[in-house]
């Protein structure tokens, strides 16, 4: 059984650095994409960030490239998301997810995605 368990969120003032990290269990952790999404209130959930099964590839979503960085630990099985400069329109749930078609966000309904840790800036 597959799990995927975000961790590392919370409360922060505008121009503050937060390091969000993401577990995973039950497949082979270095053989998928991996990828951070986000849900900012009243709105769909969005791609943020992801980095290919080998490491090698990175996509970033406009609004946070510069500020962000995507890394993974083969082992650790871990997932990284460090956010820097954090503005208060980063405030969101932030989804880690196993992206097993279509690079960079892979689909909605085939991902799998952990529960979400939260993230609130402060202005």
């Amino acid at each position: 059984q597959v799990q995927v368990v975000e961790s590392g969120g919370g409360l922060v003032q505008a121009g503050g650095s937060l390091r969000l990290s993401c577990t995973v269990s039950g497949l082979t952790f270095d053989a998928y994409d991996l990828g951070w999404f986000r849900q900012r209130p009243g709105k769909e959930r969005e791609g943020v960030s992801s980095i290919s099964a080998s490491g090698l590839r990175l996509a970033y979503a406009d609004s946070v490239q510069g500020r962000f960085t995507i890394s993974r630990d083969k082992g650790k099985s871990t997932l990284y998301l460090q956010m820097n400069n954090l503005k208060p329109e980063d405030t969101a749930i932030y989804y880690c997810a196993v992206i097993r078609v279509k690079w960079p966000w892979g689909l909605e309904a085939d991902n799998y995605w952990g529960q979400g840790t939260q993230v609130t800036v402060s202005s």
